[in-house]
Order: C-alpha cells, then sequence, then structure tokens
C-alpha cells in the first residue's frame, strides 16, 4: 500500500547501538503525539483516492439521480468539515489501534498508556463526540465523558521501524460486521454465490453507503478472521497475492471481487436512496482454515472512511497525508438540482402528516420548522415512563422525531456534525408509541423492520430518510438552533429541540404502506 507521508515530529527519536546492534529509541511522548494527530486528521480528512470515488459517481450520467445527489453532498461534507470545526460524522467512532513495534524499537513499556493519552488529547482538544459508554452493571451504563477506552494491538515485529494503522470507526457500520460458522459445503461455487447474495442484499444502507465491502473466508480462528476483514477494510492487506501458492498463506481473489460487486449492484440499495453504487469497492481474502471450521466474516467501511497509516523511523515519526482541499472536486461534483417540495414542520401533527400525505415514497422534500431529537437512551427511558402509567411527553406526539446524537458544538455553530443515526435500532419502540398518537413522523437514516412499515400503516405514519455521512454539511447548512429539553444527564444523546431549514429528506415509508425500497 503506496501512500504518502508527513513529519509530524523528529524529537524524541534516535538510534542507539547497544553491544552489536542498533535500536531505534523513541520517547514515550512521541506516541502520545502522533495519535492525537492521527484521530484529529481521521475527524476531518479522507484519502484524496476516496473523495476521487465519490466524486466521479457524482459526477457519472449514468448513475441514478438519488445516488448522485448522496455522493456530491457527501463530497460538499468533507469540504466544510476540511476546515477543521465541524467532523466528517457526529459518531466521531471508537478510536482504534493497529500497531507493529520493531523488535529493536526502544520505548520504556508503556505504549499503551502513552497511545491511550493521545486518544483522549484528539477527543478533548477537538469537537468531537463521546460515544463509549461504561457499564455500571448488567443493565445500567453511563457515558465516559473523554471516549476511552480505545482498542489498542501492539505486535511485534523485525527491525527498527514502527508502523501503525489508525481506525476511526462508527457504531453504524461496525454493526455490519458479522461473522457466520460456514464447512466444506459452503466452498463451492453454487454455495458462495448464492451465500454472498443473500449477506450482500441483506446489508442495507443503514451504514452510510458507498461501502467498501470485505468478505473473509477461512481463518485459523474467529478471531483471525475477524482481524483480517477489520484491517482488510483499511486497505491493510490489498497488496496480498492475488493467486494462492498452496502454503497456506493468504490471497486476495479478483475474480470474486469482481463478482461481489455486482451483487452489490444487483441489489438495487445504491448510495442509501436506490441505485448501484451500494460498494465503491470490494475486498475477498481467502485464508487456511482448519479442516472441521470454516468461519466467514462480511463487514463494510463506509462513506467516511476514515483510517490512516502512522509510522516511526530513524527520521522521526510521520502520518499518511490526507486530503486537506477536497473543493477541488466541486466543480465535478455539480448536479442539477432534484425536484423538491417544502414541509412546514410547525404545523400542528395533523397538517404534517397532510403535507407529507402528497408526495409518495421515495419522493424528496425539504425540511423547514421544529423537530425533536432523540434516540436510544431517550427511547429507552420514554418507554419505561409510559410503560409504568406516565403520559407521553407532548414533544413526542407534536413534532417529527429526528434519530441522531450530535457532536460537541464548536463555538459559533448551533450545533455540532450533526448526522442521522441508525433507524433500526429504534423499531421495537414505533408500534408502541405510534399508536399513542407519538413519533408519527421519523427522520433516520437505512432501512427499517417490516413492522415499522405496517405501523406506518396502520397509523398513518411515515419514515423520512436523510443523508448518512453528512454530518457537517448537515449541521452547518440546516440546522438553525439547538436546546436540550430532556435528560441532560445522557449527554449526547440528550433530547433537543432543532430548527431545521431546507434539511433534505426522502419519503422511504408512507401511509400507504407503500416504500422506497
Amino acid at each position: 500500500m503506496s501512500r504518502q507521508y508527513r513529519k509530524v515530529t523528529g524529537d524524541g527519536v534516535s538510534l542507539e547501538t547497544i553491544g552489536d546492534r542498533q535500536f531505534l529509541n523513541v520517547q514515550p511522548q512521541v506516541l502520545t503525539q502522533l495519535a492525537a494527530e492521527a484521530f484529529h486528521d481521521l475527524s476531518y480528512y479522507l484519502r484524496p483516492d476516496h473523495l476521487d470515488e465519490l466524486a466521479a459517481i457524482a459526477a457519472d450520467s449514468g448513475a441514478m439521480p438519488n445516488e448522485r445527489f448522496v455522493c456530491s453532498s457527501l463530497v460538499k461534507n468533507a469540504v466544510i468539515a476540511a476546515e477543521g470545526k465541524l467532523p466528517l460524522c457526529q459518531d466521531t467512532g471508537t478510536a482504534t489501534i493497529f500497531a507493529w513495534r520493531g523488535e529493536r524499537v526502544l520505548t520504556g513499556g508503556a505504549d499503551e498508556e502513552m497511545l491511550t493519552q493521545g486518544v483522549a488529547k484528539a477527543w478533548a482538544d477537538n469537537h468531537l463526540r463521546f460515544s463509549q459508554v461504561a457499564p455500571l452493571g448488567m443493565f445500567d451504563e453511563k457515558n465516559t465523558g473523554n471516549n476511552l477506552p480505545a482498542q489498542i494491538d501492539i505486535a511485534f515485529s523485525p527491525g527498527e521501524e514502527y508502523k501503525f494503522m489508525f481506525i476511526a470507526k462508527g457504531g453504524g457500520s461496525a454493526n455490519k460486521t458479522v461473522l457466520f460458522q460456514g464447512s466444506r459445503a459452503l466452498l463451492n461455487e453454487k454455495a458462495f454465490s448464492t451465500f454472498l447474495k443473500e449477506k450482500i442484499g441483506g446489508l442495507g444502507v443503514a451504514a452510510c453507503p458507498p461501502y467498501t465491502l470485505v468478505v473473509v473466508v477461512g481463518g485459523t480462528s474467529p478471531e483471525a478472521n475477524l482481524k483480517t476483514m477489520k484491517l482488510a477494510s483499511t486497505g491493510w492487506y490489498d497488496d496480498l497475492p492475488t493467486a494462492p501458492d498452496g502454503s497456506g498463506s493468504p490471497y486476495r481473489d479478483h475474480e470474486w471481487e469482481r463478482r461481489a460487486c455486482e451483487i452489490a449492484a444487483e441489489s438495487g440499495w445504491g448510495a442509501q436512496f436506490g441505485g448501484l453504487h451500494l460498494v465503491l469497492e470490494a475486498r475477498v481474502i481467502r485464508m487456511a482454515r482448519h479442516a472441521g471450521s470454516c468461519p466467514v466474516s462480511v463487514g463494510v467501511s463506509c462513506s467516511a472512511h476514515r483510517n490512516m497509516l502512522g509510522k516511526i523511523t530513524a527520521d522521526g515519526a510521520f502520518l499518511e497525508i490526507l486530503d486537506t482541499n477536497p473543493a477541488r472536486l466541486l466543480k465535478k461534483c455539480e448536479i442539477e438540482s432534484l425536484h423538491s417540495a417544502s414541509i412546514d414542520l410547525d404545523r400542528p401533527m395533523p397538517e404534517i402528516l397532510l403535507q407529507l400525505a402528497k408526495h409518495p415514497a421515495g419522493s424528496l422534500v425539504m425540511l423547514n420548522g421544529t423537530m425533536v431529537v432523540a434516540r436510544d437512551m431517550a427511547h429507552a427511558r420514554i418507554f419505561e415512563m409510559v410503560s409504568a402509567g406516565e403520559p407521553v411527553p407532548e414533544y413526542f406526539k407534536n413534532h417529527p422525531v429526528y434519530y441522531a446524537g450530535p457532536a460537541r458544538t464548536p463555538p459559533g455553530y448551533a450545533i455540532g456534525s450533526f448526522g442521522p443515526t441508525t433507524a433500526q435500532r429504534m423499531d421495537e419502540y414505533i408500534d408502541f408509541f405510534m399508536s399513542r398518537g407519538a413519533s408519527l413522523v421519523t427522520l433516520a437514516k437505512g432501512n427499517r423492520a417490516e413492522s415499522v412499515i405496517k405501523a406506518c400503516a396502520q397509523y398513518g405514519g411515515f419514515y423520512l430518510g436523510t443523508i448518512g455521512g453528512a454530518a457537517a454539511l448537515i449541521a452547518s447548512e440546516n440546522i438553525i438552533s439547538s436546546e436540550v429539553i430532556d435528560f441532560p444527564e445522557f449527554g449526547m444523546e440528550a433530547v433537543h429541540r432543532i430548527k431545521v431549514k431546507n434539511m433534505p429528506a426522502f419519503v422511504i415509508y408512507d401511509a400507504q404502506g407503500h416504500r422506497l425500497y
């Protein structure tokens, strides 16, 4: 994997000879600085080739208008994020660091602690979201308030170089990682093709496509398979051989990568609202396995493809160069405006429903007015309260409900990055609330359960989808004001009241039971 690097520092790195061997001496603070700068860059910038791929879809006259609209918006989102105030995604992710420390690298031994300090510094110094929750018992949790713990995996390798892969992984794409315990019966063309069609077709769009798709077949253990899958999603294994050598070494299968992309295109999911571009690229890796076990994993990296390389050598500490000028692509991404109608959200709920009823599933509408914001913890709490005999909060009846949890708010902004979260996690509450005249209009990302379609038809409700992965764009251009109105102790999961202007949303499920997909 050939990448360009920038020098972070040359201080604190030196060569030292001990006996007849040369060692790389790395002061502990270098690890902290490297991690802090890596996660800063991952929050605001993307790789240039990844941006080029998004721009190519936006410019492709053969793509569906909806997916051109999505990819154009994702490039605009990157332009706003590159200003360094609003991160690319509201879910600034779990900090994950894979590291390979050369056996002749000396650090003092507290590597994990020093890298953790760098992660904490990145989340403290930037307007990122604290997404990690710690257990208070089997069923109770609290936000850690610093986005720790991080996932840090350090292995040893030959030589006197320290190599890193830094990953910021959001919950939406992480939730699409699945492991199947297959058998030899899966390893024929018909069975494997059927398997891929089922699993790729089941991915849906909740994790913000277009995706980098990875399929790993085999592995000496399920854990080895999953680690390979996660690293492959970053491009770490792009230089693997493309044919087996009989020794058990893993290889990439380009033919099945091509077929996986075809299957994804045939699924019809597209880049969120229908089309061909569910995935940008695929990686299919075949590994050795125990004769009685065949683990197979499927996973994705979302449109916010946040991973980067780092290294420490005798010349200093370095990080991969990401694209700080995505505005170079704006002209290429210019598209014709899609037809849309304005929906006044400051009307009584029956009138909001009547406005939406004029627009069939698949229509683009622009939302203007008041919404409330509530996601997992708020839904669970309100469900418990109502189940115990308390009334449904009036705000849940009077306004559309936006499933989201913002990043921290930079000075001068109404809110931090504020894209939609995955709708499916709130599916079990829909019938309960709609039957009580609440949550009749919801806004989020991704497809939902059949029960939600039925509830919309039964109670006259609507599910709307907005662009997943455009959090900086939404915060900058669509949200006028925000205030916390309930459960402030939930942090980013508190209930907010927001005012929006021209916020794009597609009608996914309508009150007649019709659906976009």
